[in-house]
C-alpha cells in the first residue's frame, strides 16, 4: 500500500504538525501518494473554536508543496467535511469553489456532540449510543451529497464504556444496510481507516463486516488512509491493509484525483 489519502496538519484543530513534516514523513516511510484532508466541522463548536480552516491560505501552503516535492511525492489536496443534515447547501458552495482533489465525509457530531468528548454515552447504553451515531450518519448522507467517501463509519466504537465487547455489523445491520446501500446506489466510497487499530480496536474502521457488505452490495471504491495527525502516524498498520481487503472481497483500492477515483490493483 503506497498511498495513505487521510491526513491532518495544523490546519486541523487537533494537529500541531506542518504540512512540509507530515510530506517528509510520508517520504520517509515509502509512500508514493498523500492527500491532506483537513477537518472542516462548520457549525460544531464541541472543541472550543469553530473547527474550521481558511480554503485560500490552505491552497497557498500547500500548492507551493506539491510543487516542492513533485519528483519525490505526490501531493494532493482534499477535506474531511464534519457532516451534519443543515451543512448540505454550506459544502456545496464550498468544495466548487476550490479545486480539492478529495473530499471524506465523516460523522463527527451525533446528537450535537462528539463521541470522542463522551457526553454521548452518558446514560446510555453502548447499543443506544452506536445506533443514535449511525441514524445520524443515515441523515447526513441523505441531505449531504459533495463527498466522495465515507469517513471512519464506525468511529463511534472507540468511544463506548465497552467499546468492541457487543458490537458487531448483524446488530446493527437494518440501518448499516441502508448505509451502505444509499452509498452505493449514489456512487459514493467508504474509507479503510486505520487508527481503529491506532487506538486499540482489533479491527480497523469499519469492521471487516460492514467492509464485506458493502462490497456484497455492489460497492466498488475504497479508499485508504491512516487519519495521521503527526508523522509517525503516517501509513499506521498499512502492511495488514492488502489482506483485510482482500478477505472482504477486493482486488484493488481507490485514489482520487480532481473529484475522479483512480483504481489501483492490490499488490
Amino acid at each position: 500500500m503506497r498511498a495513505d489519502v487521510h491526513m491532518h496538519t495544523s490546519f486541523s484543530h487537533d494537529s500541531e504538525s506542518c504540512p512540509e513534516e507530515m510530506i517528509k514523513g510520508a517520504i520517509e516511510k515509502g509512500l508514493e501518494v498523500i492527500c491532506f484532508t483537513d477537518h472542516y466541522d462548520k457549525d460544531y463548536m464541541g472543541w472550543g473554536d469553530e473547527s474550521i480552516f481558511d480554503p485560500e491560505e490552505y491552497f497557498k501552503v500547500l500548492v507551493p508543496l506539491q510543487e516542492k516535492y513533485k519528483t519525490q511525492i505526490d501531493v494532493r489536496i482534499g477535506v474531511e467535511l464534519g457532516m451534519q443534515p443543515h451543512l448540505g447547501e454550506c459544502f456545496t458552495a464550498l468544495t466548487k469553489s476550490y479545486p480539492f482533489d478529495f473530499v471524506i465525509g465523516s460523522v463527527h457530531a451525533v446528537q450535537g456532540t462528539d463521541p470522542a468528548m463522551g457526553m454521548l454515552f452518558d446514560g446510555r447504553t453502548d447499543e443506544e449510543a452506536y445506533r443514535a451515531a449511525f441514524e445520524e450518519t443515515l441523515e447526513d448522507i441523505k441531505k449531504i451529497e459533495d463527498f466522495d467517501v465515507l469517513g471512519h463509519l464506525d468511529y463511534v466504537v472507540r468511544y463506548g464504556k465497552e467499546r468492541e465487547k457487543h458490537y458487531s455489523y448483524m446488530k446493527y445491520a437494518d440501518i448499516l444496510d441502508e448505509i451502505l446501500k444509499m452509498l452505493v446506489e449514489h456512487g459514493k466510497g467508504l474509507e479503510l481507516n486505520t487508527a481503529g487499530l491506532k487506538y486499540g480496536l482489533p479491527f480497523a474502521h469499519p469492521h471487516p463486516d460492514i467492509l464485506r457488505r458493502y462490497r456484497e452490495l455492489g460497492g466498488e471504491i475504497i479508499t485508504v488512509g491512516a487519519d495521521g495527525h503527526k508523522p509517525e502516524h503516517i501509513a499506521y498498520d498499512f502492511q495488514k491493509v492488502n489482506d483485510i481487503l482482500r478477505e472482504c472481497g477486493f482486488t484493488y483500492y481507490t485514489e482520487f484525483r480532481k473529484r475522479k477515483p483512480v483504481f489501483k490493483q492490490l499488490s
